[in-house]
């Protein structure tokens, strides 16, 4: 009866009271199709989508999917702040990002941690045209508050330290009013969008400054949390370990020649 044209992942799509009302795939919830769709919900969809109509792989066959994950969603589409995979179970924030060490099904997780700063950081291939800070700022902002329907004051700075781009969205939990979309929501669409997999139906993102194509050869999101996440040592690489523990070293070797001068 309608399409979705922020979410091409949906279906069962009707009018209601003039608005397209879609069902999101995987989990059923209903969701309307003139704003955002949480982030939670895109990924179910997406999981559900990648294993419908596929033939079982090979024991040993795997593949990189850059965090996904099939999410449990509460009914009105925000992540569960617990999340398991099996016996394997995690704590997450609003984005669905993991912010503790892996346990076992005994973990508890008392509350979902708003993610309040998200910065999106891009790596733009050469270009024959420059560009200038003055032009990407405009460009994004344009594109954030038009496209994905973010209000402007969540946009913190956009800044072009060449080749990087850097976009700086904050979005506190007092400040976020309840018709707001969420930063969290945004940053996903955006990040697919970039990719060149975008969740708008036929709308691809036209990524064009002074008449040249903007290209990207690497995109990175990085996630601030109203809480510090918690993790221990064990989750760090054996690399940051070996270097915490020259400093420590270094620290009381130092402390141990002091005190000896001293003497």
């Amino acid at each position: 009866a309608c399409i979705c044209e922020k979410n091409k992942r949906v279906t069962n799509c009707r009018l209601q009271e003039g608005r397209c009302r879609c069902e999101s795939v995987g989990s059923g919830v209903s969701v309307d199709c003139s704003t955002l769709t949480s982030k939670c919900l895109l990924m179910k969809a997406e999981v559900t989508h990648s294993k419908s109509g596929r033939r079982e792989k090979p024991k040993d066959a795997f593949e990189d999917t850059d965090g996904l994950y099939d999410p449990e969603c509460e009914n009105t589409g925000v992540f569960k702040a617990k999340q398991c995979n099996g016996t394997t179970c995690w704590c997450v924030n609003t984005a669905g990002v993991r912010r503790t060490d892996k346990h076992d099904a005994d973990l508890k997780c008392n509350q979902l941690v708003r993610t309040m700063w998200i910065i999106i950081e891009m790596k733009h291939a050469e270009r024959n045209t420059p560009l200038t800070a003055e032009s990407l700022n405009k460009f994004f902002k344009e594109i954030i508050t038009s496209r994905y329907m973010l209000d402007g004051r969540y946009i913190a700075s956009v800044l072009y330290e060449k080749p990087y781009i850097t976009i700086d969205l904050k979005q506190n939990s007092s400040d976020k009013s309840s018709g707001d979309v969420d930063i969290a929501d945004v940053a996903y669409y955006f990040e697919k969008d970039v990719k060149g997999d975008s969740i708008f139906h036929g709308n691809n993102l036209n990524m064009s400054i002074d008449n040249e194509r903007l290209e990207f050869e690497k995109t990175v999101v990085y996630y601030v949390d109203e809480i510090a996440p918690e993790f221990s040592m064990k989750s760090l690489t054996p690399g940051v370990i070996a270097v915490i523990v020259v400093i420590i070293v270094a620290v009381v070797a130092a402390i141990v020649v002091l005190v000896s001068s001293n003497k």
